[in-house]
């Protein structure tokens, strides 16, 4: 990863609840991780928290960038709901 990607601090704070997830956008969560699966660039303050999250995401999914506590977090949240919802 380039020197200046990894320096980068995002406007954004991680999303870590399940109250906040289900506050975001959906199509524009959806519009940000096809753009980080791509590996187009960080976005900045002209996008939405919601795509940020979804690029989040898609950077992962896609090999670009590394999960960080933050989404492993999540991660383990979303699926303690799904387990109590099955």
């Amino acid at each position: 990863m380039p020197e200046a990607e990894e320096s980068r601090v995002s406007e954004f704070a991680p999303v870590t609840t399940l109250a906040d997830l289900d506050s975001l956008d959906d199509a524009e969560l959806l519009e940000g991780y096809r753009d980080g699966r791509a590996g187009e660039p960080e976005p900045g303050n002209n996008r939405s928290r919601s795509y940020w999250h979804g690029w989040r995401n898609g950077a992962v999914d896609g090999g670009h960038r590394d999960k960080d506590l933050a989404q492993s977090e999540l991660a383990r949240v979303v699926v303690q709901r799904w387990k109590c919802t099955s």
